[in-house]
């Protein structure tokens, strides 16, 4: 298929938009910059002035694969749409599309059962040629880094197989074009091109010798956070007072909105302290119906009521030398807050049905999400207890205001449920990232964690997260904004549709008919491809094949 076919088959100009607005630019999902040819040149020059030639090939490489792998995971999509090879030419495309090359492929093999490609590509107008051209004159070597790189990264990407491009001709030194052959990584008969998929020993060496020179000088001390995940201001706070909390006996008094954690930073306090090898228990004091709660905490013994046939230990001596978390304390009864305030001061309970006192040693951890100062101008908590419990309070903070913790928590709910779902997971796309940053997040970290799990559900394996995977399926697909047409020109998509929309209504509009001739028209020009029509039309390819069934019958 001609190279504009290509173009206008796979709708590959709808996926690049420039939403001024909001000073962002959209390839599909993934957020991209637009860059003077010039400044990058500086940067590049300034890379070799400071790396060395070698370090900076690696580095310019290793860019160019990740760039590559990102538009092979759009290509990759459209895999089923149309002719395999017409997928693969998309990678070209986009190519051309972000300003780096305009890309031929010449010469290949494709063996889209084995999963292998071996070729020849032809790159015309190579920025990296001309910059090199213009800083150096002609080099004796090949100077179009980036473009090897990716197209290595989108061929392995595409074919889920190493394939290794080198540039053996190159208009940087002297040569009449540039030219890059590909192939098999084993099929090359030397191995030095694993030295750019990688850090070099010299990033390497770099990063521990600023490391050793930070713990010389006593800054950023490590400390682990174990399954607390955050590096916001708010969440660093937190962590701070927890931190010195944590190998103490004070009594620590968590508060928060619901779903930000407070278990986990209580397990975190009790995995920090000197009872880390002793028992962690838990319980939820509004889970558990007021009439058995006592027994719960307490104990009871053997007959103390119907249904007693033995004595039992409550949460208190189950925890004796550990920690105990009482979650959503503000929901306990007044005769049980007494219980509570006086087991806090005597370190001593009596199970149900006892006179018997028994001594406890029991780090306490309180939660709530009530306004406990509220609660008690009210009556409904007891002011004594409140400040038995509030030694040490700590305000966990809510998901919106530590928004910047967002990707870092994405990235480890990830690792942890692709393995549940047996998934490969590649990640998560700038747009849907972005589309969580709004996100005012009512039900914080839990409500976070959920919408990852369906997610991971959702994604098909070795793609990235998008926002269809994130929520419901009349979510935005595309970016808003100012769209390219077949001249280069920009459009403003909005403006043009409200013209049409315009002419409709001014001509006199038979809606059912203009469906008709929509739905016809979208299958005509995709060549009877259902999906893409579908997709020209905003539907899903059971709402087209509704409607086609529907106008067949009339």
């Amino acid at each position: 298929m001609p190279t504009d076919r290509v173009i206008e088959y796979f709708g590959l100009r709808s996926k690049l938009k420039f939403d001024i607005e909001n000073a962002q630019i959209w390839l599909d999902e993934n957020r991209m910059v637009l860059v003077h040819a010039e400044a990058f040149s500086l940067l590049r020059d300034e890379l070799h002035s400071i790396l060395g030639e070698r370090q900076t090939q690696g580095l310019l490489f290793r860019m160019g694969l990740a760039s590559g792998r990102q538009d092979a995971e759009l290509a990759v999509k459209l895999l089923g749409e149309g002719d395999n090879i017409d997928v693969f030419n998309i990678g070209p495309e986009l190519h051309a599309f972000e300003g780096m090359v305009k890309a031929t492929v010449t010469d290949a093999k494709f063996d889209f059962a084995e999963g292998s490609f071996s070729g020849e590509v032809v790159c015309e107008n190579s920025w990296e040629a001309e910059s090199s051209l213009l800083q150096y004159g002609p080099k004796e070597h090949t100077v179009c880094w980036r473009l090897a790189g990716h197209a290595s990264g989108y061929v392995s990407e595409f074919f889920k197989r190493l394939v290794v491009f080198r540039e053996v001709q190159c208009i940087g030194r002297g040569d009449s074009k540039c030219v890059l052959i590909g192939k098999p990584a084993e099929e090359w008969e030397d191995d030095t091109y694993q030295d750019f998929f990688s850090p070099s020993d010299f990033d390497a060496k770099s990063w521990a010798l600023q490391e050793e020179l930070r713990r010389l000088r006593g800054e950023n001390e490590h400390i682990p956070t174990g399954n607390l995940i955050g590096n916001s201001p708010a969440f660093l706070k937190a962590f701070e007072q927890m931190r010195q909390a944590a190998d103490t006996p004070i009594t620590v008094l968590l508060l928060g909105e619901t779903g930000v954690g407070k278990e986990v930073f209580a397990r975190w306090i009790h995995d920090n302290s000197s009872r880390e090898n002793m028992p962690f228990l838990a319980i939820n004091c509004a889970a558990i119906p007021s009439d058995l709660i006592e027994s719960e905490l307490f104990g009871v013994e053997k007959g103390a009521f119907t249904g007693a046939t033995q004595s039992r230990k409550g949460r208190f001596e189950r925890a004796n030398g550990g920690t105990l978390f009482l979650d959503e304390l503000g929901e306990l009864s007044p005769s049980l807050q007494v219980k509570l305030l006086r087991v806090l001061q005597t370190s001593e309970i009596e199970r149900l049905g006892s006179e018997d006192c028994i001594k406890v040693d029991v780090r306490i951890i309180a939660a709530t999400n009530v306004d406990l100062k509220l609660a008690m101008s009210n009556g409904s908590f007891r002011t004594d207890l409140y400040y038995r419990l509030a030694t040490y309070p700590i305000q966990i903070p809510p998901l919106r205001e530590r928004k910047s913790d967002i990707p870092l928590l994405v990235t480890f709910l990830i690792d942890k449920y692709a393995p549940l779902y047996k998934k490969q997971v590649a990640g998560i796309s700038d747009r849907a990232l972005q589309e969580m940053m709004k996100m005012p997040w009512p039900g914080n970290v839990r409500e976070l964690e959920n919408v990852i799990e369906r997610a991971v559900l959702l994604v098909p394996g070795g793609e990235k997260i998008g926002t269809d995977h994130l929520f419901s399926c009349d979510a935005k697909e595309t970016a808003e904004g100012i769209s390219v047409d077949e001249n280069g020109r920009a459009v403003n998509t909005n403006k043009s549709e409200n013209n049409v929309y315009n002419l409709l209504l001014e001509g006199g509009l038979d809606l059912k008919a203009h469906e008709a001739s929509l739905l016809r028209l979208a299958v005509q020009q995709s060549n009877g491809n259902h999906s893409k029509a579908a997709r020209m039309l905003g539907l899903t390819r059971r709402q087209l094949s509704y409607r086609l069934n529907r106008l067949s019958k009339k």
